[in-house]
């Protein structure tokens, strides 16, 4: 037998034992359940080894041996675990893989005693002990409830609450903590290009995500507040009306005695955007303070006594040096390292966003690339229609050339295994997850103004001198404050707490072509804020954004389009941009406009199409025929085209201008010829054009649509191919004598 690889195990064994994590201050209850059942168990195999060091054993010494080797191996990995316990931690991924290592081990104990009984007096009520150890293993419920998730539905309000209880994810901050633990976890899988990890901290994540949501939406429906509250007035952490709202370097708005409280804890991300915070200046949210004050006066509401505000945001266990983990440059543990983000707006949810980085460069004086790319994911207002992007950030960046950007992955050590083989392989986009934990904004962090009081007084003189009577003054402070606003988040918050967002507003009036470019522009890169957004919207900034629409340079048009997009990402601002006579004039850049204004015009046009009543305006106001045109692939806005098509086409007057103005051909070329994207949502508007109209699907197929849509439900995306297949089934039945409506 080969001694050494028996004193390795017998030394990694000590070395678990010696831990003694229960003293360190460190743990939670659910480390201290995991470590005791374990340690119980090492302690009964542990005499056995010691006495057969010397002891020649009758059993097959090669398979003795691999078990010595794997087991030494476990052990060694369970120390690690417990090692790199620490209060931030994810206890779900803790619990799948110490309870996997832990199944682990209790094998090889029972393999062994199997193998050396003949050789040796064992007590056999040790191995009845070690076969019949067990506690209640909170794994088997999360892989439950994540399999119920992954294959569609829901898991129950009893999963929830039992894994609650189990895991101490019981508050909004345990699910919040919990969160920022799993996106590091999944940075250092994608780091380390582990695919496998990767996925099963992604499906860790849904369900977190969706307990979450569970939790916040349980919150609400127990309010004592005969009026609901508007979820931008509610701090994220409290989930409670703001009294003292600051602004963290994310660009994100807390209560400042909530905010303050996670900080100090030692989480240095943000909760809402999970990026890093470049530093922890709070600064005062004056435009939310206001606008909350008036939404009080006018429903009257009391606002709270923020004194007597319950500050709930405690661990259970004491911080520690180890426990903010997430600022330590070196670390063993896969949660403790965070990636340096910067300080831009991830915005909320469903909403459309921007993916390519530089949008134009003013000062270049050239048009760069519009927002455009189309990815998975449907807006809740339309289920059967692609948004452009399902990427969840709002920021959208006119003005500001290469400011939105991927962020860098850091260097960090991954953890060596799979969480569980009983997780099984899954498609990454089988994964629903929610986007406020999704992507980061990046900028240099050399951005972060520490100090903003130099800055305050340069925004403040600036703003007085646009009520100059003096043009060249207003030319020059306009120009400044979009210059600062597209710089970053801190100058875009500092700019609108000293009023100039009303000021500017007033200026798009201005007769002076360069002042009312300047303040558009500036009101664009402004509003790539989301608080900014709201008090832009509320500032009366629609009609005005008509007037340069209609009257401004191709310039100023440009940027008026790609500004009401911005705020048409807040859903009430869908209804007020299409209620107020903007669709027209949008209808109007996107045929006769310049190559950028084009693409600004689709972008906004789609972003207003995803609300139903807009879609008849849009059809009306004559846009099926510039798209049709634009479905051209020399113009290079195939996708946006199709995009909206697929839109409209749900409107029978939609699907009757598709018809009317030849797009039937042109959408059976994009599935044939387009991008992923393209195929996809031409498909899907191929699709209601078939199912809605015998005629419709009669000149589908004379183009030609069945080879490619056979391809197409091979090899497209997940949508796609449903799509696809879709329109072939409908094909046969129709052949069956099953057909459509004329």
């Amino acid at each position: 037998m080969e001694i050494s690889l028996l004193k390795t195990l017998l030394k990694n064994i000590s070395s678990f034992l010696h831990l003694s994590p229960l003293d360190n201050g460190l743990c939670c209850e659910i480390v201290e359940k995991y470590y005791t059942t374990i340690e119980e168990l090492l302690k009964l195999i542990k005499p056995i080894l010691e006495s057969i060091i010397n002891t020649p054993v009758a059993s097959d010494e090669q398979q003795l041996q691999n078990e010595f080797t794997e087991m030494s191996q476990s052990v060694d990995e369970l120390k690690e675990l417990f090692e790199d316990c620490h209060p931030l931690m994810s206890k779900v991924y803790f619990v799948l893989k110490a309870e996997s290592l832990f199944t682990k081990v209790q094998t090889h104990c029972l393999d062994m005693f199997e193998l050396l009984q003949s050789s040796c007096e064992l007590n056999s009520s040790s191995l009845e002990k070690m076969k019949h150890m067990g506690y209640e293993k909170p794994s088997a419920i999360v892989l439950k409830a994540i399999r119920e998730q992954v294959e569609g539905s829901d898991p129950s309000s009893e999963t929830r609450t039992k894994i609650a209880d189990l895991l101490s994810l019981r508050t909004n901050q345990e699910l919040l903590i919990e969160a920022v633990a799993l996106e590091n976890l999944k940075e250092n899988a994608e780091q380390a290009e582990k695919i496998g990890d990767l996925e099963y901290i992604e499906e860790m994540i849904a369900l977190v995500t969706h307990m979450h949501d569970c939790f916040v939406e349980m919150k609400q429906s127990e309010s004592s507040n005969p009026v609901p509250i508007p979820p931008d007035f509610c701090c994220p952490l409290s989930l409670e009306l703001m009294t003292d709202p600051v602004i963290v370097a994310s660009g994100q708005t807390y209560e400042r005695g909530y905010i303050r409280n996670w900080i100090d804890l030692g989480l240095n991300v943000c909760p809402k955007t999970m990026q890093t915070l470049v530093h922890n200046n709070l600064i005062p949210n004056y435009t939310v303070k206001a606008l909350i004050a008036n939404w009080c006066e006018s429903h009257n509401v009391k606002l709270p006594d923020p004194v007597k505000q319950p500050l709930r945001l405690t661990l259970n266990q004491p911080t520690s040096p180890r426990s903010n983990g997430i600022h330590q440059e070196e670390a063993s543990s896969p949660v403790h390292r965070h990636v340096h983000s910067s300080s831009e707006d991830s915005g909320k949810g469903n909403e459309f966003n921007t993916v390519e980085s530089g949008e134009k460069s003013l000062d270049s004086g050239g048009p760069g690339p519009g927002p455009s790319g189309v990815d998975e994911g449907s807006p809740p207002e339309a289920p059967a229609i692609e948004s452009y992007s399902s990427t969840p950030a709002t920021a959208y960046n006119s003005d500001a050339s290469g400011e939105l950007a991927a962020e860098p992955q850091a260097a960090i050590a991954a953890s060596r295994h799979a969480v569980s083989p009983r997780f099984g392989n899954r498609a990454r986009n089988q994964i629903w997850r929610r986007s406020s934990f999704g992507p980061r904004v990046v900028s240099s962090a050399t951005e972060a103004r520490p100090d903003l009081t130099e800055l305050e007084t340069q925004v403040k003189k600036l703003v007085s001198d646009l009520s100059s009577a003096s043009i060249d003054t207003v030319r020059n402070a306009t120009g400044e404050l979009r210059l600062l606003a597209r710089h970053n988040m801190d100058n875009r918050i500092v700019i609108a707490n000293c009023g100039a967002i009303t000021l500017l507003i007033g200026l798009l009036y201005s007769p002076d072509q360069k002042v009312q470019e300047n303040s558009v522009t500036a009101l664009l890169n402004l509003s790539i804020n989301d608080i900014n957004k709201a008090a832009i919207a509320n500032a009366d900034a629609i009609e005005p954004l008509i007037h340069v629409l209609e009257t401004g340079s191709s310039e100023a048009k440009e940027n008026s389009a790609a500004t009401l997009f911005s705020l048409s990402v807040i859903e009430d601002n869908k209804i007020r941009i299409g209620r107020s006579g903007a669709i027209g004039p949008l209808v109007d850049l996107l045929g006769h406009g310049t190559p950028r204004g084009k693409k600004d015009a689709a972008t906004a046009l789609f972003n207003l199409s995803i609300f139903h009543e807009n879609k008849a305006r849009i059809v009306q106001a004559g846009a099926v025929k510039y798209l049709v045109e634009l479905m051209d692939p020399a113009g290079g806005m195939v996708d946006k085209a199709v995009a909206v098509l697929s839109n409209l086409a749900t409107l029978p007057e939609g699907r009757a201008a598709i018809g009317q103005e030849g797009g039937i051909p042109m959408l059976v070329e994009v599935v044939e010829l387009g991008s992923a994207r393209g195929k996809e949502n031409a498909a899907a508007a191929l699709l209601q054009l078939c199912t809605n109209s015998s005629r419709f699907c009669n000149i589908v197929l004379q183009e030609g649509a069945v080879p490619p849509l056979v391809a197409l439900s091979q090899s497209g995306t997940p949508r796609a191919k449903e799509k696809a297949q879709s329109l072939l089934s409908f094909f046969r039945n129709q052949r069956h004598g099953n057909g459509g409506r004329g």
